[in-house]
Parts: C-alpha cells; structure tokens; sequence
C-alpha cells in the first residue's frame, strides 16, 4: 500500500515562465500559469513545476562542497541530436567531453544540472 502519489517535480528558480519553457522546448507538453508558479504538462509523464524563488543560487556541480540538490535524466535516441538541441534550448555543457559513456551532463538555463541518457 502506497501512502501518496507523485504529483509533480518542483524545481526553484529565478524565472518559471522561461525555465517552462526550456523544458517544454525539450520534453513537449504544455505550459500552464505564470507569475510566481508554472507548471508544464508532460505528455505520458509526470508534471514539472517551476516556482519563482528570490534569491535563488544555483547548484554547483561538480563541486564536493555544495550539493547539486537533484538532477533530472533524460532518455534521449540519439545522444548528438539531442544534445544539439538542448544547446540550442539555452543548455549549458557541464560534463560532455567523454564521448564514449552513455550519458552527459548539462545545466539547464537557471543552473540545474539534468543528464541526457541514451535509450
């Protein structure tokens, strides 16, 4: 017996409209709300949520002395395509250059480190 359901990810930023809007750019789906709260409406998946935090720092990564808070991985078919577009998107590389391994790491437009994943 399960005690809740999963209702959506919350990520904090500076900026939800914008951070939606990446993230609608590379996963679809649509944005809804505005101001201080915007939600973006996976298809088939759970909903992210995007809350205007003042003051926001973003996480550091890789850095031992300050936590990455989370990370999102993205299952993607083909790792150069899609890194093409995220970059496009506003994605800033983090973790990229070994390009042997099945994943990289990416930060997205307020700082959050997300991975793409190869299928």
């Amino acid at each position: 017996m399960t005690v809740a359901k999963l209702g959506a990810v919350v990520l904090d930023c500076p900026d939800p409209a914008a951070l939606a809007a990446f993230y609608a750019g590379v996963l679809g789906g649509g944005v809804e709300g505005e101001g201080e709260w915007v939600d973006l409406k996976v298809p088939g998946g759970q909903a992210l949520a995007f809350q205007a935090a003042p003051g926001y720092v973003a996480p550091e990564w890789p850095a031992p002395d300050h936590s990455q808070q989370f990370h999102l991985d993205l299952t993607v078919e083909d790792l150069d395509a899609a890194e093409k577009e995220v970059l496009a998107l506003g994605a800033r590389p983090l973790d990229t250059e070994d390009r042997s391994r099945t994943w990289r790491v990416y930060a997205d437009p307020a700082g959050h480190p997300f991975c793409l994943c190869a299928s």
